[in-house]
């Protein structure tokens, strides 16, 4: 897989061929917890997501890099860097995620900014169909980004190599500041419009950015997954004020 290392790969899927929304998903980040639905309600929430898998194509790269994990930061700790770029991530979850992996593949994704720009017209004028449509891209790039990590597994198991899974900067005690060297190695920027702000916040809202392990042998196992306890938006997760998590259950 090593002849891979300099060849960005984009992803954008033929109309018709897009990711589906999945509808649990939607109502998961609405808020859902079994309240009953009525028919009106319902048909809006299937509208505002066929509406939104018509009109809408995801748009992502990926791209393989070499692992350095004998590297240290400014302070001295472990971190892991991706070889040839500025990209280095800090933090004992990265670490464990990506310590014994030769390949890193590298993923970012976005809606872009006609969903932002849709988005934010919605905002000011139908909180209803403003909150409909956040929850509808939220599960929409959710799902973009699993077909690009399906997409990375199979290439990684072609070369007889496994994967684990996909840890996005943010994440457990990995900063946020990890955002602007990943974008930049990617070239995400040129390649699909994604910018980073002062904030280290991905734009358009509706990206993702993710790391995925490649070994020559047998992945990490997921039960190596940082926990609530460890992510540093744990006193104020939205997820867990409703009994539930910022990604599907294992």
């Amino acid at each position: 897989m090593d002849h891979e290392l300099e060849s960005p790969i984009l992803y954008r899927p033929v109309p018709g061929d897009a990711p589906r929304i999945d509808r649990f998903e939607m109502l998961r980040y609405l808020g859902y917890t079994g309240q009953r639905i009525d028919d009106e309600l319902a048909a809006r929430i299937e509208q505002t997501a066929a509406d939104l898998e018509r009109s809408v194509v995801p748009r992502g790269v990926r791209r393989v890099f070499a692992v350095d994990a004998t590297a240290r930061d400014a302070q001295g700790d472990p971190c892991i860097r991706l070889v040839g770029t500025a990209v280095e991530l800090r933090g004992t979850d990265i670490f464990r995620h990506l310590k014994d992996a030769r390949l890193c593949a590298a993923i970012a994704c976005t809606l872009g900014m006609e969903n932002e720009r849709e988005l934010r017209a919605l905002s000011s004028q139908n909180p209803l169909d403003a909150a409909l449509y956040d929850a509808a891209s939220s599960a929409y790039i959710e799902a973009a980004v699993e077909a690009m990590q399906h997409d990375a597994v199979r290439a990684a198991e072609a070369h007889g190599m496994s994967a684990n899974w996909r840890f996005s900067p943010g994440y457990g005690d990995c900063p946020l500041d990890a955002q602007p060297t990943l974008v930049a190695a990617l070239n995400a920027t040129r390649l699909i419009g994604l910018t980073v702000t002062d904030q280290n916040l991905l734009l358009p809202t509706k990206s993702v950015t993710a790391l995925i392990g490649l070994f020559d042998g047998e992945a990490a196992s997921a039960h190596d997954r940082p926990s609530c306890a460890t992510c540093r938006l744990r006193d104020a997760c939205p997820f867990r004020e409703r009994n539930t998590t910022c990604h599907p259950a294992l």
